[in-house]
């Protein structure tokens, strides 16, 4: 399934995360939406050496200009006929297999076997050869799940998760028939499913599919693979969620340290993930841990999206929360204001995200004694629920 929802240039094929997916946090503003746009890829050189952060840069693998421009054209024709599809001659689709073979090659030479990158450029290769093999109405198969899965992306994007749920289970459904139990693809679909129940409340039914989604990313993709951090990651908010701090905390650990390994230390995908461990820290009360990595995230999302992007929003409203916990209300106001502006210019009047930041900011007004702000605010965001998600949400 196609898996990047990017800020940079990458390659087409199989790349999930924001983290974050990397949407992590549905609903919650302390944690950014990154499952859904899953596995971003590094920043360019320039951007990620002239980093005003404190953290040293690891040694990211990109490759040479003139190599990734012939790499990504090879992954978009793959990804054309695997998830657009688009038909191919035998012929093509042989010359295809050589193309995908080469991609391989000079990942492997540029990057080594183990990088990221390349082990995704050999999924890419092992299906296209699965692709050759299959009949036509297990190519309408394969391509039925991929225009699911892009249904459910825009209904989530939406906010409307319980109409996305059904299509999300045809589409595991097809997958683990088609390709396994053990495919990269059935993994973002387990992914995806778990994502909308635990959107949803429903923790128990969520955790076995996250779980099962981790076990594929670990055994195939690999330990240090940004999809292997988004899993990590659902499965720690979905702990978290329920009070379970001490299982939650080594695996946002984990999913940080491969995040700023792989994709550096300045990615946005890294900015997510510091939320999400700021958010661990907010729970328990450690304010002195939280505030740092809360202030390092929205310095990132800032510089490299801009001031305006929906991630920019979470990442105020994560330090509004830390500041509204100590009393420092006249510190949250503007940030939370900024936040809630930002939601509703960028993802609308109705969308679950912005009730967030309507409740939040009526939270604070009523902290301050100023129920006359605090009410209009609640209604309002109350009605975008019942609206949205339905009267019985949780």
């Amino acid at each position: 399934m196609r898996r990047v929802v990017s800020r940079v240039p990458r390659p087409i094929r199989r790349q999930q995360l924001s983290i974050h997916s990397l949407a992590l946090g549905l609903l919650l503003s302390f944690i950014p939406a990154m499952v859904g746009a899953e596995q971003p890829n590094p920043l360019p050189p320039s951007e990620a050496s002239s980093s005003s952060s404190s953290i040293e840069a690891p040694h990211i693998l990109v490759l040479p200009p003139e190599i990734a421009t012939e790499v990504e054209e090879i992954e978009q024709q793959v990804d054309a006929v695997l998830n657009r599809g688009e038909d191919r001659s035998p012929e093509d689709l042989q010359s295809l297999i050589q193309a995908a073979e080469r991609a391989v090659l000079l990942r492997t030479q540029h990057q080594g076997k183990t990088w990221w990158e390349t082990i995704t450029a050999q999924n890419n290769l092992q299906d296209i050869r699965t692709w050759v093999t299959l009949s036509a109405e297990s190519r309408a198969a394969w391509r039925e799940a991929s225009a699911l899965h892009e249904q459910v992306n825009e209904l989530r994007r939406k906010g409307k998760d319980a109409e996305a749920l059904p299509l999300a289970q045809q589409a595991l459904a097809i997958l683990e028939k088609l390709l396994g139990p053990a495919h990269p693809d059935t993994a973002y679909s387990l992914n995806k499913l778990g994502m909308l129940y635990y959107s949803q409340g429903q923790y128990a039914r969520a955790e076995p599919l996250y779980e099962r989604a981790l076990t594929i990313r670990e055994n195939v993709l690999g330990l240090n693979h940004p999809n292997t951090a988004t899993s990590l990651s659902n499965l720690a908010l979905l702990y978290m969620d329920q009070g379970q701090y001490a299982q939650a905390q080594p695996l946002y650990v984990r999913a940080l340290a491969i995040l700023e390994k792989v994709l550096g230390p300045d990615h946005p995908s890294t900015a997510t993930s510091l939320n999400n461990l700021a958010s661990l820290y907010k729970a328990q009360g450690q304010y002195a841990q939280a505030q740092p990595l809360a202030e390092r995230a929205l310095a990132i999302t800032q510089k490299v999206l801009g001031p305006e992007h929906s991630d920019t929003a979470t990442g105020l409203s994560s330090l509004a929360g830390l500041y509204q916990e100590q009393g420092a209300y006249q510190e949250a106001l503007p940030l939370l204001q900024q936040a809630l502006q930002i939601r509703e210019t960028v993802l609308g009047s109705e969308h679950p995200d912005t009730a967030t930041s309507l409740n939040k900011l009526a939270e604070l007004y009523r902290q301050q004694g100023q129920p006359a702000q605090a009410q209009p605010l609640q209604k309002r965001a109350l009605a975008i629920r019942e609206k949205v998600l339905g009267p019985d949400h949780p």
